[in-house]
């Protein structure tokens, strides 16, 4: 089983990776294999990984929330989440009584440090009886004080549900400008941003509209309303690889961070991905000899208090009961 989990990851990253750089990597594979089925573990690989940590050693691949979710299918004792820290927070919310680690405690995310539980509680006072809705990426305190979580596919979906012509949503503001686009409803936005997706323009829409004619261009509803105006397709992780495999293009350009095309070209070797490359510094913190740290000596769990946990599950279990 190793012998072919090793030959499937040797596939799939040698689109983007040369033998040599694979044969250097492979000996952690094999590591962090043998560690994993040791420890009874189960990993989970967002789509933001460098392809060497997302293919092969992970269980599970794709957005934060559909890990989170299937890392409750598992029976594993120990997750180990290759993403940033509240992806992991996400999983030890579903997963309260389950050791959660994570192979880098300073895996941070620009949007999701952009708010508090204190600011949650200042728009309470400042907005009374207007509804917040909380874009996923944000910290375990902040969805435990808001009413309701969305993702980037369903958040207006979850705007539309809510009995109010008023909606606060936070902690993205150009999450908040695209939904904006696609409902009646008034929304007051925070303005918080992902550091990657905020440096697209429209400029960036031109230039790739000129140099490459042919070419579908994809946006992440994190980009600026402006970006996402200008755009063939605007959608969640998920949903990009549901437009490409559905539109047939054989040129593909994202605006969304680096390592999703790479992943995406095992997927889709019949695309080319013409990269528009902005890196998200946190995600590339998750390397292969960490990933092999956290399973050898189980370090960097992530913890939450119960009450953080039980409220902060209510407003997931709200969104999961509309979407």
């Amino acid at each position: 089983m190793t012998d072919q989990l090793i030959a499937t990851w040797r596939e799939k990253a040698g689109k983007v990776y040369l033998p040599e750089e694979l044969d250097e990597r492979e000996p952690l594979v094999r590591e962090i294999l043998r560690l994993k089925k040791k420890k009874n573990a189960v990993i989970l690989g967002h789509n933001y990984m460098t392809p060497d940590v997302f293919h092969g050693i992970s269980d599970y691949v794709g957005d934060s929330l559909e890990l989170a979710r299937r890392s409750k299918d598992s029976n594993a004792s120990i997750i180990l989440f290759n993403g940033v820290h509240f992806m992991a927070e996400t999983a030890k919310i579903l997963n309260p009584e389950r050791k959660v680690l994570i192979a880098d405690l300073k895996a941070g995310c620009s949007l999701a440090e952009s708010m508090s539980g204190d600011d949650v509680r200042a728009l309470r006072q400042k907005y009374p009886g207007v509804p917040i809705v909380s874009y996923i990426n944000c910290t375990a305190e902040v969805k435990a004080e808001v009413d309701i979580i969305c993702t980037s596919a369903n958040a207006v979906r979850i705007v539309e549900s809510l009995p109010s012509d008023t909606v606060l949503v936070v902690p993205d503001g150009y999450l908040a400008q695209n939904i904006q686009k696609q409902t009646k409803k008034k929304i007051i936005p925070w303005a918080g941003k992902c550091m990657v997706h905020e440096l697209y323009t429209e400029f960036d829409v031109d230039m790739a509209r000129r140099s490459f004619p042919n070419a579908k261009i994809v946006a992440h509803p994190e980009c600026k309303e402006s970006v996402t105006a200008k755009v063939d397709f605007t959608g969640s992780t998920s949903q990009m690889g549901k437009y490409i495999r559905e539109s047939g293009s054989k040129e593909v350009l994202l605006m969304t961070e680096c390592s999703m095309g790479d992943n995406l070209r095992a997927e889709f070797p019949e695309v080319t991905f013409i990269s528009s490359c902005q890196t998200c510094p946190h995600m590339k913190r998750i390397t292969l000899e960490k990933v092999r740290d956290a399973l050898k000596y189980e370090q960097f769990e992530v913890t939450l208090s119960d009450e953080i946990i039980g409220r902060a599950r209510a407003s997931l279990d709200r969104m999961l009961a509309v979407a």
